[in-house]
């Protein structure tokens, strides 16, 4: 047995230790090189990404300037103007510091600035206007901040400059950012290439060390085990002699160590047999219980409780576990009807082969059972009282979070959700054996993936319109109307009849966006319109507003299906919303004259 075990220690697990090493090493360098390989792509990915946000704001930044130079150049109010000027510094500012961090990098915007001959030469191109806007706009600056009070006229020639080059700047703009998705999208390619390679290097080294490691070592394992099944087989009847003198002896010493720990712990001892029959009880249990005199063959459930339940429960524990021991609480009675708790271990003694008693170990915890007792009554009152207010505050909670999740569910579901539903079956449907089909298909998905640009953009837009905080509820509709016409290719327009142009509170005038909102986005999905007209007038104490479309409209007395959305959660929405703000809604429809949908708020 010895030998066999040296051999063993010596050539077979140490041949095992090397193959192993060997197999996982090679597993450990391809998995390492792969993650050093998809980091860097990753990292190059990231860096894309930040620079396509950056170019894509450029955009919104070059729009944000020309309507601050228009409000600038267009008001007389002079503590406006200053604050229409401060506002396009700040602008004019970032504006400069994307436009250089684009080109030479900047560590704050986490931009390396390195980019294509192609890019390099489009921003060449993009300086002029760029300077054009920059120089315009800083005379504008410079002119108010020496006279706040200025003519237009002397602002009119820069606020042309702004203008006239803000096509071109945004013309050169989108080329660029274009061509940095063109480019990101090449070293997704790439990547992908890279990782098809890494996959079949990774299966042709698994395939190698089934073949030249594995296969074998499993073999040698195999011849391994069997000698040391002959060799096991040999030793049994040995080792079964030896577990027998071991058993008998850590029986004897066992006891004995239980027996002198529990007599150390307590007084309260007693022997009994299987059946529960009192062998011996020690003086301090007879005081406790007020027994002067114990009769051998007395059950020890009857001294512990003079309760029927408790007794019954006390003999099946004892039932139970007079072979394996047993530790935990009791609750026993005196004669006279007073409550007690005990901690009780019942320990098994095996005196002889045929005779078998069980060692009782008790302690009185009377008193601290009691307070554990009162403190979990008191505790759980307490539980439940929070548990109680906490369940209001959290249905509150979760009841604002559901409506509005709900609302911008619908908003994406519709648009967006489909989209990439599309985009992601296009993208299955990609064979890169056939390069012709696959290239073709690649430029659908560029086209897919500009529209779901424009849908978030214009999701984004729905969520939250900049304009109802900054200027009230008649520039964001007006801004509403305008993306709205150029995302659809619709006629939206809106028409202030009396040029209202008072701020409401902030809850009412989003109410009054997301009625209005949802009202055109119903005649552009459902009524197939080509028109739509917002007009809006005011009394005194009302504010009304009309959403007409030239739709092919419905039969407003037909159910609508509310489960679907078919028609029937929208205006739903719109009823709770106009309720919220005690106003009223009126709605008219039919196939001929389209759809009027009328909101009277009051002011």
């Amino acid at each position: 047995m010895t030998d066999l075990s040296s051999t063993l220690d010596n050539s077979t697990f140490d041949r095992l230790r090397r193959l192993y090493i060997i197999a996982l090493g090679a597993i450990a360098c391809s998995v390492f090189i792969s993650q050093i390989i998809v980091r860097n792509f990753l990292k190059d990915q990231q860096d894309d990404s930040t620079v396509i946000n950056v170019a894509g704001r450029q955009r919104m930044l070059s729009q944000k300037l020309s309507k601050e130079v228009l409000l600038i150049a267009n008001t007389t109010n002079v503590s406006k103007r200053l604050v229409y000027k401060d506002t396009l510094k700040a602008t004019i500012n970032r504006w400069q510091t994307s436009h250089i961090a684009l080109q030479e990098g900047s560590d704050s915007l986490k931009i390396s600035g390195t980019n294509s001959t192609k890019v390099v030469e489009m921003f060449s191109r993009l300086q002029v206007p760029f300077s054009e806007m920059y120089d315009a706009s800083q005379n504008i600056i410079s002119k108010i901040e020496q006279d706040p009070k200025i003519n237009y006229t002397q602002l009119q020639s820069y606020e042309a400059q702004v203008t006239a080059n803000e096509y071109l700047f945004l013309t050169i703009m989108d080329t660029i950012v274009n061509q940095y998705d063109v480019e990101a999208n090449e070293k997704v390619n790439l990547l992908r290439n890279w990782e098809l390679f890494l996959m079949v290097f990774t299966l042709l080294l698994l395939f190698l060390e089934f073949l030249f490691i594995f296969k074998p070592t499993a073999k040698m394992v195999k011849d391994t085990i069997n000698k040391l099944l002959r060799s096991e087989h040999k030793a049994i009847k040995t080792a079964y002699e030896a577990d027998v003198l071991r058993e008998e002896n850590e029986k004897s010493v066992k006891e004995l160590r239980v027996l002198n720990q529990a007599m150390n712990k307590t007084l309260l001892f007693a022997r009994v047999t299987s059946e529960g029959s009192i062998l011996y009880i020690g003086e301090k249990f007879s005081k406790l219980f007020q027994e002067t005199k114990v009769t051998i063959n007395l059950n020890f459930s009857e001294l512990i409780s003079v309760e029927k339940n408790d007794q019954e429960y006390l003999e099946h524990i004892l039932k139970t576990y007079h072979k394996s021991g047993w530790q935990g609480e009791i609750k026993a009675s005196k004669s006279t009807g007073e409550l007690l708790w005990l901690e009780m271990y019942l320990i098994p003694i095996h005196a002889s082969v045929e005779k078998s008693e069980i060692l009782i170990i008790a302690s009185d915890i009377t008193e601290k059972k009691e307070a554990q007792l009162e403190v979990e009554s008191l505790t759980r009152l307490s539980y439940e009282e929070k548990m109680n207010q906490q369940k209001i505050i959290s249905s509150k909670i979760i009841e604002n979070q559901e409506q509005e999740q709900n609302r911008i569910a619908k908003d994406i579901h519709d648009g967006i959700g489909q989209m990439l539903t599309g985009l992601k079956y296009n993208l299955e449907s990609v064979n890169l054996n056939d390069l012709e089909k696959a290239a073709s298909k690649i430029e659908n998905l560029k086209s897919l993936t500009a529209d779901i640009i424009k849908g978030v953009r214009a999701a984004t837009f729905n969520l939250t319109p900049p304009e109802l905080s900054d200027y009230g509820i008649v520039p964001a509709l007006s801004k509403l109307t305008q993306e709205l016409s150029k995302l659809t290719g619709k006629t939206i327009e809106l028409y202030n009849r009396k040029n209202f142009n008072q701020r409401l509170d902030s809850l009412v005038e989003i109410n009054i966006y997301r009625i209005t909102q949802e009202a055109i986005n119903n005649a552009i999905k459902y009524a197939d319109s080509t028109y739509i007209l917002v007009s809006i007038s005011h009394s005194e104490h009302m504010l009304s507003i009309n959403i007409d479309d030239d739709g092919k409209g419905f039969d407003v007395n037909l159910p609508r299906n509310i489960k679907t959305g078919d028609g029937g959660m929208g205006m739903t929405f719109m009823n709770e919303r106009i309720n919220y703000i005690n106003g009223r809604l009126f709605l008219n429809s039919s196939e001929e004259t389209g759809t009027r949908i009328t909101l009277n708020i009051p002011i």
